[in-house]
């Protein structure tokens, strides 16, 4: 995300004053909500569904994920790559490539 994406989601909460609303539980809920929504866009057909819609409700979860991060002091892209490292080192390529298994069962 870039730097103007991030500064307009926190100019927008600002605005409105809803920093009051954003503890890191309330924002972990939504974030799961949304999520939801996202999913309903694929509730009863797998491969058609209304792009405008999904990206409508990514977009959602997405901001949800920024206003957390900010809420806890975090930072998006280290916290990404710490994880992919992890992910890295569970799933190695030559081991994971082309399996859907969990790491434990590679």
């Amino acid at each position: 995300m870039t730097e103007q994406t991030i500064k307009r989601i926190r100019k927008f909460t600002e605005d409105r004053d809803w920093d009051q609303f954003h503890a890191p539980v309330h924002l972990a809920k939504s974030i799961v909500i949304e999520a939801a929504e996202l999913l309903e866009c694929f509730q009863w057909n797998d491969d058609e569904y209304d792009l405008e819609h999904v990206k409508e409700e990514l977009a959602d979860v997405m901001v949800y994920c920024q206003n957390l991060a900010d809420k806890l002091g975090v930072d998006p892209d280290e916290i990404i790559n710490k994880k992919m490292d992890q992910n890295e080192a569970k799933y190695p390529v030559e081991k994971a490539r082309g399996k859907a298994d969990k790491y434990d069962q590679l």
